[in-house]
């Protein structure tokens, strides 16, 4: 583990990421707080966000009101609000956890328990991602903006879930979801039953990937008393999970349905299913590499999905 710290390197982290290549070894800490180094979380982050940007823009289009420029702005916002809002909420995760990740082994590594940075200096670095975000979320309509400070209360609980219930994933769910419904009211500055549904099937999907992830530190979680869905599953996560992954999919198709989403977007969404499915199947929760690996495929599961509402778009316009 030393010899992580040393390196300035993260245990958890990949060694070649663009981070170590560009980055002069002085900010190395600070991407690390962000996970700049681990780009799966902000990606995750984001993907609910362009789901409901894309189905909103799918009904505005059938109404005759969509605006491409306002579409892609609305992209650009989310992906830079996400890297952003990302960064600050594991920054903030950090500084929370400072104690418990000096005891993990995975984590001991980090930034703050290394001491390679400072508290003072993580809250400082916190507080500029998120006036980043503030800029970002200022460019939307009033009540999308209402939305965004209203999720601020999900971000500053998750850290503390893990002390005091078995199902942090779920916390987890409500505050990385919530960009399903703000890409609607983004587009319509209001919500309907078609975002509501479509977050409540993100947070779904978000409790069954974490929970994969969660796998990786059973084992430390155990003797250190910190909970998760990991150790509440057991050996035996495969029906939880297929009962999660399921309703995620069954929500995303009542969504769909609300939303007056076209073919592709079901076809999409069938694929995605699949491939949920196979995490399932072949999932073997004593392989901590296959846990991340499978954790990380999720990735291109929300790709596909949010393929096949864009799809739908253009058939739409065309």
């Amino acid at each position: 583990m030393n010899s992580f710290i040393d390196s300035g390197r993260v245990h958890d982290a990949p060694s070649n990421n663009w981070v170590y290549r560009v980055l002069p070894r002085a900010l190395w800490p600070y991407a690390q707080l962000a996970r700049w180094d681990r780009p799966i979380g902000w990606q995750l982050l984001l993907l609910p966000c362009l789901w409901s940007a894309a189905m909103a823009a799918g009904a505005a289009a059938s109404l005759g009101s969509f605006s491409a420029g306002r579409f892609l702005f609305h992209i650009f916002l989310f992906t830079v609000g996400a890297i952003a809002m990302r960064g600050a909420g594991c920054t903030y995760n950090d500084i929370v956890d400072h104690d418990i990740d000096m005891e993990v082994a995975r984590t001991r590594s980090r930034p703050l328990p290394s001491g390679r940075v400072t508290r003072f200096q993580a809250k400082a670095f916190m507080l500029l991602q998120a006036l980043v975000g503030l800029v970002v979320l200022l460019q939307f309509n009033g009540f999308t903006i209402f939305l965004g400070f209203l999720s601020l209360a999900l971000v500053a609980i998750y850290p503390f879930a893990k002390r005091f219930t078995d199902w942090p994933q779920f916390f987890l769910g409500l505050a990385f979801s919530w960009g399903a419904i703000m890409g609607w009211t983004a587009e319509f500055g209001s919500l309907s039953l078609a975002a509501i549904s479509l977050y409540a099937a993100a947070i779904a999907w978000t409790i069954g990937y974490d929970t994969i992830y969660a796998y990786q530190d059973r084992e430390d979680d155990e003797l250190i008393g910190v909970r998760s869905t990991a150790r509440r599953f057991g050996d035996n996560p495969q029906p939880w999970l297929i009962g999660l992954y399921g309703i995620a999919v069954f929500l995303m198709l009542f969504a769909f349905l609300a939303a007056g989403a076209g073919f592709f977007a079901y076809v999409g969404l069938l694929v995605a299913a699949v491939m949920l499915a196979y995490q399932i199947v072949v999932l073997n929760i004593h392989d901590p590499l296959q846990c991340l690996a499978l954790f990380k495929f999720n990735g291109v599961v929300g790709l596909i999905i949010f393929a096949g509402l864009v799809l739908s778009l253009l058939a739409r316009l065309i």
